[in-house]
């Protein structure tokens, strides 16, 4: 098991569930966007959210945010120690920081001080885009061992201070790297790992690349708290999250949604009906299966396992529970008749 470390009162590490974190899009010297964004994320899902802090004015909006924020917030910080001291100062949950690009040891003991004052832990962001040039001199290109060994080198500057409560990431591009950093890590040590794949590409490769390389490692029982990286509107990153622990066994809540691959059999538009039933089920929170299934003939037998299901014929279908037929209804019927009968479970 790993340590523990508290995130506003989110807990990472420690047998805690996996939590799920996202990076806001926004200026954070927009307030108001910001805090839009922010309560988005939470009614998607999101439990703890991160801000770039690049410059003092987006110092000065951070704690503005921070103020009203309805999820723990993590400062962003690259070079200037000083934004994580106001970071800290204007009510961060957390700080994220690369010890090894912010100055000399006088630097990094102040940041330290002021998150061991304020009991605000310490994030170590590791990526294979910006390593040491003697690490990559040594390895050659960023290799899962130049991310282990960049992220002890980091922990060591903090240890040297006494500082304990922190979490490491160690991001690439590439998944076999990603995934084979996080397990060499995780063997050597047990502070909390913060999984992802980093700069994944289009959305659809984006989704691929986060559910193969989070998967792999949640499988595993590593991870301790992630991010699913996308080119798109957040909370999308959210949702993908969701449905990554899901997948891996390790949430129950929300809909789980099979459904056939379509054939010659199949009477029904299937693909555009199982589109209206996600989006219909997005927010319900129930832990059921749902089955939307082609045809008559195979549906309720295939899905018999799913709590209810719907399956489509010849402009009609059927509604069925746990595999055993339940009332026949007009096709356009379906899915209002499914819905309704779910809102009574």
């Amino acid at each position: 098991m790993t340590r523990q470390i508290m995130v506003g009162d989110v807990a990472i590490g420690g047998g805690a569930p996996v939590s799920i974190q996202s990076m806001l899009n926004t200026k954070t010297t927009d307030v108001e966007g910001s805090l839009a964004q922010l309560r988005a994320l939470k009614d998607a899902g999101c439990q703890i959210a991160r801000l770039a802090v690049p410059n003092e004015a987006a110092a000065k909006g951070f704690a503005q945010i921070a103020a009203q924020s309805p999820l723990p917030l993590v400062a962003d910080i690259h070079f200037d120690y000083k934004l994580a001291i106001a970071a800290a100062e204007g009510g961060a949950s957390k700080i994220r920081i690369n010890p090894g690009n912010i100055g000399g040891v006088d630097r990094v003991k102040a940041v330290v001080d002021v998150c061991r004052d304020k009991k605000i832990p310490i994030r170590i962001g590791v990526n294979g885009g910006s390593l040491d040039k003697k690490l990559l001199e040594k390895y050659g290109h960023p290799t899962a061992e130049a991310l282990v060994e960049s992220a002890f080198s980091h922990l060591e500057l903090l240890e040297k201070q006494g500082f304990y409560d922190a979490c490491v990431s160690m991001k690439s591009s590439t998944v076999p790297t990603m995934v084979a950093a996080a397990r060499l890590f995780r063997s050597k040590c047990d502070y909390p790992l913060h999984i992802g794949v980093t700069e994944t590409g289009p959305v659809r490769m984006g989704l691929i690349k986060s559910a193969m390389g989070i998967g792999a490692l949640l499988l595993d029982g590593i991870g301790d708290t992630l991010r699913v990286s996308l080119t798109d509107d957040p909370v999308q990153e959210v949702y993908a999250a969701k449905d990554i622990l899901r997948a891996a066994g390790l949430r129950k809540e929300g809909v789980n949604i099979i459904s056939c691959p379509t054939c010659g059999r199949t009477c029904i538009d299937l693909i555009g009906l199982v589109g209206r039933v996600d989006q219909a089920l997005k927010d319900c929170k129930k832990d059921i299966t749902v089955a939307v299934m082609g045809c008559v003939v195979n549906g309720p037998g295939e899905a018999r396992e799913a709590d209810v299901g719907i399956a489509g014929g010849d402009g009609c279908g059927v509604l069925f529970v746990k595999g055993e037929p339940k009332e026949k209804v007009p096709y356009d019927q379906l899915l209002p008749t499914l819905i309704s009968y779910i809102e009574k479970l």
